[in-house]
């Protein structure tokens, strides 16, 4: 028999008389206790899970590296592709200026993109700042 077991009584049986005494400071602890219990219980759970966000954060960090290295492996496969490709045709330098050239333009072009993104962040968040 656990303890709450041995507080309740039989039908037309009198509780003893510790019980009659807790009254509301009894019901009060009790509220802490289980307000301490919840407590601890939702600090578990979110160590929990912050400990599962972390691991699969790892997790998705590695992946994430992986994928770029393999793309960009796959990249210079296909330049040194086009650069054999080419060469037959115009030639190891004619094939060189072609692939650099073409490469120098997309990386020129995805620069420009990215500083026009860049002000125009800027410029949004300094008028979001300028009127709050």
């Amino acid at each position: 028999m656990t303890e709450t077991d041995s507080k309740v009584t039989e039908p037309g049986v009198e509780p003893p008389a510790s019980v009659q005494n807790e009254g509301i400071g009894g019901a009060i602890k009790a509220l802490i206790d289980d307000g301490q219990t919840l407590i601890q219980a939702e600090i578990a759970y979110r160590k929990a899970q912050a400990a599962y966000g972390l691991t699969e954060a790892k997790a998705i960090a590695v992946l994430i590296v992986l994928g770029l290295a393999f793309g960009f492996f796959t990249l210079l496969a296909l330049v040194v592709g086009l650069l054999i490709a080419l060469a037959i045709y115009v030639g190891v330098w004619g094939a060189l200026a072609i692939v650099g050239g073409v490469l120098g333009i997309l990386a020129g072009l995805c620069l420009v993109l990215a500083l026009r993104r860049i002000s125009r962040a800027k410029a949004a968040l300094t008028q979001g700042s300028n009127a709050g």
